[in-house]
């Protein structure tokens, strides 16, 4: 059994492959349901034992545990192909192939936000927890999966609360909202949002997060702005209205995408005349820019616009970018602790039927001295019971815990199996991160360390 990764993300594939294999809606419990069904279907082994589909608008990612590596990836990609009719020579050069702990750390780096279009960004471990649980409630994960995702997602919460992965904006828009709120001091702000595209949904939805609660939008379409009001939550102004906008409002953000200006220098004298010197902050984050430059000189105005903003950006994504070898060591952190699980689970059937044969023996023993004895005597039938059960438990005391600790180095495989030859105990071990299984007939390899059976690296296969 080994742990593999297929997928596609912004780096790899054009957004016209990403959007014909965009799995949104009731689109992935159907994916969902018809890979397991075909797993289901599968007249030996199934190929797939477990699987996750993670599926956002920049990445689709496959996580699955397999019988077979090379079987897996071929599996995986066909059911692609087949899922949207895409031809195999079309989407393969724009995959990659990960097995072992390349995939378990990609997906880690993934949940991070370090895999992100937009460094640390935060809607992905959401999505991260959400493909698991969907995955869950199909019935497509296992022990190893649950794992796999849970310490993914521990992962991803230790970067966003331990770490500044996140604390900084670093789009246009939520610098934008971000210049309002920092030179804004009206404890209940009035915010005027004159646009209606992307940047103005983003910007109000920012705003919004912050506890704005005084939005109002207009745009020269006003059912766009009404739509937008009613989906973000505010009032809506006609378009003959701006000059009575800018009058009452305490910032503006524009982003209209017009190619001229929109609110000129005079419009603006004119309507600070009737603000009872209250000041006026314009924030123009559209390309071509809304607000004319000489606004910005008027008394009373403060006046920013994308160039301003990019700094904010800029030194945002630094500041981002700066808790990358944190998080990178973090990663590792919950890599091992992945590992020593893994592992540690190894040679639990071995320990398991160690102690069943132990136990099966006392018992054996215990009843034969038991019945020797001239009469029962339950007192004593308990003491020699409670001695045989004290016994056991200091005899493998010891062998148990070496065990698990040669599991934790790598050594597992071969311990086990030494155990299991020399008690008779005839356990199968098979690993999840390199496909490697023994039986009771091979050799013990007590030498191996961690590089025998869990490459650095892993194996990985990109285009």
């Amino acid at each position: 059994m080994t742990i593999i990764l297929v997928g596609l993300n912004h780096r790899t594939a054009p957004v016209e492959l990403r959007e014909k294999l965009a799995l949104n809606g009731c689109a992935l419990p159907m994916a969902l349901e018809e890979l397991w069904k075909k797993r289901q279907g599968a007249e030996a082994h199934p190929v797939v034992q477990e699987a996750v589909i993670l599926s956002t608008c920049n990445r689709l990612e496959i996580y699955a545990v397999v019988e077979n590596r090379d079987a897996g990836w071929q599996y995986i990609e066909q059911f692609l192909c087949d899922l949207q009719n895409i031809s195999q020579i079309e989407l393969h050069p724009h995959l990659y192939m990960q097995e072992g702990a390349a995939g378990i750390q990609h997906l880690m780096r993934v949940a991070c936000g370090l895999d992100s279009m937009i460094l640390g960004e935060p809607q992905i471990l959401g999505q991260v927890t959400q493909a698991f649980e969907d995955a869950k409630s199909a019935g497509m994960t296992g022990a190893t999966l649950s794992r796999v995702f849970t310490q993914s997602i521990h992962a991803g919460k230790r970067a966003r609360t331990e770490t500044d992965i996140s604390k900084f904006t670093t789009s246009v828009s939520s610098a934008g909202a971000q210049m309002v709120l920092e030179n804004v001091t009206t404890t209940d702000p009035n915010i005027l949002v004159v646009g209606a595209g992307e940047m103005a949904i983003l910007a109000a939805k920012a705003l919004q997060k912050q506890g704005i609660q005084n939005l109002t939008f207009i745009n020269r379409t006003y059912s766009r702005a009404a739509n937008l009001a009613e989906e973000v939550g505010g009032t809506s102004m006609g378009w003959h209205q701006l000059a009575e906008g800018l009058a009452w409002a305490d910032a503006i953000i524009t982003a209209t995408g017009a190619p001229h200006m929109v609110i000129y220098a005079n419009e603006v004298q004119t309507v600070m005349r009737n603000r009872d010197d209250r000041p006026l902050l314009l924030v123009d984050i559209a390309v071509p820019r809304d607000v004319d430059i000489a606004a910005g000189e008027l008394p009373g105005v403060r006046r920013f616009d994308i160039d301003d903003l990019q700094s904010i950006v800029d030194s945002n994504t630094a500041q981002r970018e700066a808790a990358i070898p944190q998080i990178e060591t973090l990663i590792e952190q919950e890599l091992s602790f992945f590992l020593e699980w893994h592992h540690s689970r190894e040679v639990t059937p071995v320990i398991r039927d160690l102690r069943k044969w132990a136990t099966d023996v006392a018992e054996i023993e215990v009843q034969q001295a038991l019945s020797k004895l001239p009469e029962d005597d339950e007192q004593v039938a308990a003491i020699v019971n409670r001695l045989a059960h004290r016994i056991v438990n200091k005899l493998l005391h010891e062998p148990t815990v070496r065990l698990r600790g040669q599991a934790v180095e790598g050594n597992g495989h071969g311990y086990a199996h030494a155990v299991s030859e020399l008690f008779g105990l005839h356990t199968v071990q098979c690993s999840v991160l390199d496909n490697t299984c023994e039986s009771e007939n091979t050799l013990p390899q007590t030498s191996c360390n961690l590089q025998c059976i869990f490459p650095a690296e892993g194996h990985r296969h990109e285009h």
